[in-house]
């Protein structure tokens, strides 16, 4: 009977390099994502999802509202995960907050005004592939994302998609207050599709990179 092959843990360690391009990367992808989402009226799940959702109705910017929504849940993740995966997650909410400032300051998308659904299906693909990739770098982007990883941690069973699509819920279900019923079934579509994504590709065991 033959032993399972074993894996040198410094071939499946991420470089700093890779660090810092994939969370550069994914952040970047999430903020496109969310900016596509606005366009069609649209908002999301998490904490991304409730700051579209105050955008919507507060005169302040996305990206600022996103930032100072996200602090609270930053002393859970140094409890629960550590200061490395805190200050990551810092750079990342940072960085989406930045981006998404970019995006509305190039004037590339001014005015632009797309179909609700397919904004809703196009920008949580985009947003979900971005996730992804910050998470598997030992990062987050802040709020739900925090929650949903550290019970995934405590119970084998949980999946963080799915942690993340029952909170995501409330948050859709808000969006009654600001939008018509057919942009809060296109952004019920979209926040399921981003978790299903998250669901389907970052399971415990499955992807052992650090």
């Amino acid at each position: 009977m033959t032993s399972p092959q074993t894996i040198d843990p410094r071939i499946l360690k991420h470089s700093p390099l890779e660090d810092i391009l994939s969370i550069l990367f994914g952040a970047f992808i999430v903020s496109l994502g969310l900016f596509i989402l606005r366009a069609g009226g649209d908002v999301t799940g998490g904490t991304a999802g409730l700051s579209l959702l105050l955008s919507y109705v507060v005169p302040i910017s996305f990206g600022m509202i996103f930032f100072l929504v996200n602090l609270p849940f930053f002393l859970l993740a140094i409890r629960d995960k550590g200061w490395s995966f805190t200050i990551r997650s810092g750079i990342s909410v940072a960085l989406v907050s930045l981006f998404s400032a970019v995006h509305g300051m190039t004037g590339f998308f001014s005015g632009l005004e797309l179909n609700p659904f397919y904004a809703a299906v196009t920008g949580a693909i985009l947003a979900g592939v971005g996730v992804l990739m910050v998470f598997r770098h030992n990062s987050s982007l802040g709020g739900f994302n925090i929650i949903a990883l550290v019970l995934q941690e405590r119970f084998a069973r949980v999946r963080a998609g799915y942690v993340l699509m029952v909170l995501d819920a409330c948050v859709v279900l808000g969006a009654f207050f600001v939008a018509d019923w057919p942009h809060v079934l296109a952004s019920a579509i979209g926040a399921i599709v981003m978790n299903l994504i998250l669901a389907l590709n970052h399971r415990p065991g499955r992807y052992v990179g650090a």
